[in-house]
């Protein structure tokens, strides 16, 4: 019998401070350019860029490159694996903290 794809699963992948925060920022969302979750999260380029890397490496966000009047812009996505993953990891925390005591 499989589970379903959001039921609690902590993740240690997500788990991280900053890329638990970047699924949280990017959750809501269709997609978000870098820029826009550099200033959420208030984080250097080479920050975002590595804990982004990781996440795209999992296969749970999808990073996209395109230019925009004439610049160069990257915007990022939670793919359907990563969405599902960010929901368990966060079912999971929930269940820890209604399961103290």
């Amino acid at each position: 019998m499989s589970t379903p794809s959001n039921a609690p699963k902590f993740d240690d992948l997500i788990h991280a401070p900053a890329r638990l925060r970047i699924c949280a920022s990017l959750a809501p969302v269709q997609w978000a350019e870098f820029a826009q979750l550099r200033a959420a999260l208030a984080v250097a380029d080479s920050v975002l860029s590595k804990h982004l890397k990781q996440l795209a490496d999992a296969g749970y966000v999808e990073i996209e490159r395109f230019s925009k009047a004439g610049r160069s812009h990257v915007r990022a996505s939670l793919t359907l694996a990563g969405r599902s993953a960010y929901v368990g990891h966060v079912a999971a925390l929930r269940d820890m903290l209604e399961n103290q005591g």
